[in-house]
């Protein structure tokens, strides 16, 4: 019996008997309803007939994968690909996958509902919070490159789990911080009562039975947070003292252990105030302080790893006798050759053999129109093969390419410590040198003078000078300023960039998608012949309706299509367009299609593309890319404050001088390397200056982490972000001049608690030493210093009306 017809427009099966059918590209179709003849015939009379020539086999055919991706995904089904990511358990298999695509719960629960359903799934479960899928099957009945299919099919896209060791023990570290700091809030919290409860103020009555109850009580509680939650200090102070170098964990460790001492002490004997209470206090504000800075360090070595996704998991290589095979990325070497489709990503650094097309660099150079380049012409692993097939020599692998030294100079360029954090080390270590060579003073006096009383002055200076107030100093100003520029816009992921900006007095300004938008737009037509400028613009859209090149999208949807448009890379497009054979592009390409020279470009800025048909040229289309709105006000602020302002590009076209004379940027440079652009940024700071850069892009990375400070646009790529020190959340640049005005009232504030700080503890250390101050009041003395500071830091919160986010107009209000 033989198999039914597909339906011509959505692939399903023709019903036996089917009387429905439409005249589709010159023949009568087999349709299976009346709905697939509706819209059929709905299509062919809208002049969109052309749809069927270009649909994919997926529209089709919802199930079918494209070729490629199935051939990629049958290399998962080896032996030795699976050997590092698949356990083996008798007859089943164990594998751990990373799913994108998810977005909420109810993904976990079809993805979960739908490998259930399969043969031979013995176990699927997905973890939401990491988006980690774990699954036990039998890789006999149903191979690992059918399981990823059959998740394409719903919609997501899997990947082997393999956790990049840094970044892993980074997490692990994360998490095993965030329990300490939960379990000494909790205890904390039941200390804190036990402890208040034994004091004369709150419980008169208390009978002895009950104090010392209490007192044990406080104890045991205590001692989690000592052992477990404040292990990473002592360890942190005995390393100190091995290697002769003080941080603030040797301070914190003898106040720490020494409040616990006198604690166990008063627990024993029935006498003396508890300390417990400051233990858990001084745990819990450094734990939190702790925590944050590892959050800070895991972003920036996820950073780095981020750069391996620019690279294809596998590619196409040729034989000898020019057939393609699909293999891993791993099996390739230096002197293969690769076959480039349009669309796919370049695999390695290679010179190209043969083809003719236009790559997208825009992710190592920030240029968003595709380069053309032809044989001879060397490409870049990671960029986008946009128009024709290439065939490419492989000339660079692995650490070699282009792409890993960009790796390095983001390295290199994170491995340089500011020179305000090493004398800001210099200093606490004097600091708690000064405190520490005191209490061992005060104690050899009082050990001579009253011998009870030394342990308890000693315990009380110690407790007294802890510096709570002077670590709270600054990032309770910069964690509360954060907050407030978060509501403007700006995100800041490093707390030097409020203190930092006070001090800058050069900006560089990367110019696409950051000074402007990032996005061609159509900004003149100058007719030539004897069409107006509306009919010369339908000529060009329907040519350029045909395209998928950047520059197309400048021109929008038109209302008819050209017929056999062929797409001549970095020249243009020819086409027919009712009968008459159009060109569009570069004038020397549009020239030869009417045997003419070409007229001349009558301006420079901007891109000029010719249109053109067999008689000659009809009229110039001026391309621009659009500057953003609010860029002159961010370049005023900074005139305003007397900074000098660059501009360093990746693009080579005189756009470049153009956007510079606008905004009055005083220097500008184009055409750069991430490499070019770090010299420059390397020898602008050996001449003292401080550096502000915004930038967007992948190129942009390495001068990102060398900059004193660097913003990165909210389009900017995941890596940039996580590699700059603030990200404009809102791609509004009048948030960055907001920012300046709120750094001016840190910096102020900062000031402030450091002096009360400082006044502080100069204060109550002589009061300390002379024994007026009991451990008692040392602790509440230091928890009111480090609450006062708190305080202070949180009237960054109150933002005044002349910081509040300018809303944008509704559409059609000037």
């Amino acid at each position: 019996m033989a198999s039914p017809l597909p339906c011509y427009h959505c692939g399903l099966p023709v019903p036996a008997g089917s009387a429905y059918q439409a005249r589709v590209l010159n023949e009568t179709r087999a349709l299976c309803c009346p709905g697939c003849q509706a819209v059929a015939e709905a299509i062919v009379n809208g002049g969109l007939e052309s749809y069927y020539l270009h649909r994919s086999e997926a529209s089709i055919n919802p199930d079918a994968l494209p070729q490629a991706l199935t051939d990629e995904l049958a290399l998962y089904d080896r032996k030795d690909v699976q050997q590092p990511f698949v356990q083996h358990e008798g007859e089943l298999a164990n594998t751990s996958l990373m799913i994108e695509g998810i977005s909420c719960a109810a993904c976990g629960w079809l993805i979960e509902r739908h490998l259930r359903g399969l043969d031979g799934i013995a176990e699927a479960s997905l973890n939401l919070s990491n988006h980690r899928l774990r699954v036990r099957w039998n890789d006999s009945a149903l191979p690992l490159s059918e399981l990823l299919a059959e998740l394409r099919r719903i919609g997501y896209a899997a990947h082997p789990y393999q956790a990049d060791q840094a970044a892993e023990r980074l997490a692990r570290e994360n998490r095993r911080s965030m329990r300490q700091l939960g379990v000494t809030g909790l205890l904390w919290m039941q200390v804190m009562m036990a402890t208040m409860a034994t004091w004369p103020e709150f419980n008169i009555d208390l009978s002895a039975g009950m104090a010392s109850i209490l007192r044990w009580t406080a104890l045991l509680l205590t001692t989690p947070i000592v052992f477990y939650c404040c292990t990473d200090f002592f360890k942190g102070a005995l390393r100190d003292l091995r290697t002769r170098h003080l941080t603030m964990d040797v301070s914190v460790s003898l106040a720490i252990g020494g409040a616990y001492l006198a604690g166990i002490w008063s627990t024993l004997t029935g006498q003396g105030e508890l300390y417990f209470d400051a233990v858990g206090m001084f745990a819990l504000f450094l734990l939190a302080g702790r925590y944050m800075e590892r959050r800070a360090r895991e972003r920036t070595a996820a950073a780095t790893a981020q750069l391996v996704n620019l690279l294809p998991a596998s590619c196409l290589k040729l034989a000898e006798d020019g057939q393609s095979a699909r293999i891993l990325l791993s099996e390739l070497a230096v002197g293969d050759r690769v076959l480039v489709q349009p669309g796919a990503l370049v695999p390695a650094d290679g010179r190209i053999v043969s083809g003719h097309s236009s790559i997208d660099e825009s992710v190592l150079t920030g240029e968003y129109l595709p380069q053309p380049r032809s044989a001879g012409d060397a490409v870049t692993a990671g960029t986008l093969n946009v128009e024709g097939a290439l065939t490419v020599e492989v000339q660079a692998l692995g650490d070699d390419t282009r792409l890993s030294a960009i790796v390095r100079l983001l390295e290199r360029a994170q491995s340089d410590k500011p020179r305000l954090a090493e004398l800001a080390d210099r200093v606490a270590q004097w600091f708690l040198l000064i405190v520490l060579l005191t209490a061992a003073i005060v104690g050899i006096v009082w050990w001579q003078l009253d011998p009870q009383r030394a342990f308890w002055i000693v315990l009380a200076l110690l407790v007294a000078t802890c510096p709570c107030a002077l670590s709270l100093a600054t990032p309770t100003a910069l964690t509360t300023a954060t907050g407030t520029l978060h509501k403007l816009g700006l995100l800041l992921t490093r707390g030097h960039v409020l203190e930092g900006l006070n001090h800058i007095d050069t900006v560089i300004f990367d110019k696409t998608g950051t000074l402007t938008e990032g996005r061609l737009t159509l900004s003149e037509v100058r007719p030539l012949g004897g069409l107006d400028a509306n009919a010369c613009l339908e000529l060009a859209a329907a040519l350029e309706n045909r395209s998928e090149h950047p520059i197309a999208k400048a021109f929008g949807r038109a209302p008819q299509a050209a017929d056999a448009v062929n797409s001549v890379p970095g020249l243009g497009l020819q086409g027919s367009v009712g009968g008459r054979t159009l060109r569009i592009g570069q004038p020397m390409f549009v020239a030869a299609g009417y045997a003419g020279p070409p007229p001349v470009i009558p301006g420079n800025q901007g891109q000029w593309l010719l249109l053109g048909d067999a008689q000659g040229p009809l009229a110039w289309l001026i391309l621009n890319d659009r500057l953003r709105d609010d860029a002159p006000a961010l370049l005023q602020a900074c005139k305003r404050r007397g900074w000098k302002t660059i501009l360093l590009s990746g693009d080579s076209s005189p756009m470049v001088g153009d956007i510079a004379q606008q905004l009055g940027i005083e220097e500008a440079r184009g055409g750069l390397t991430p490499a070019d652009k770090l010299v420059h940024l390397q020898r602008l700071q050996a001449e003292g200056r401080r550096v502000l850069m915004l930038g967007d892009g992948v190129n942009d990375v390495p001068v990102l982490a060398a900059a004193d400070i660097s913003v990165a646009m909210g389009s900017a790529t995941d890596l940039a972000k996580t590699s700059a020190d603030a990200v404009l959340l809102s791609n509004r640049l009048d948030s960055l001049v907001q920012a300046f005005t709120v750094a001016r009232r840190s910096r102020r504030i900062i000031i402030e608690n450091l002096a009360w700080a400082s006044l502080y503890n100069g204060l109550i250390l002589p009061f300390a030493a002379i024994g007026w101050v009991t451990p008692l009041w040392a602790a509440l003395g230091m928890s009111a210093s480090s609450l006062l500071v708190v305080l202070n830091a949180l009237r960054l919160t109150r933002l005044p009306a002349s910081l509040a986010v300018r809303q944008p107009d509704p559409p059609g209000v000037g």
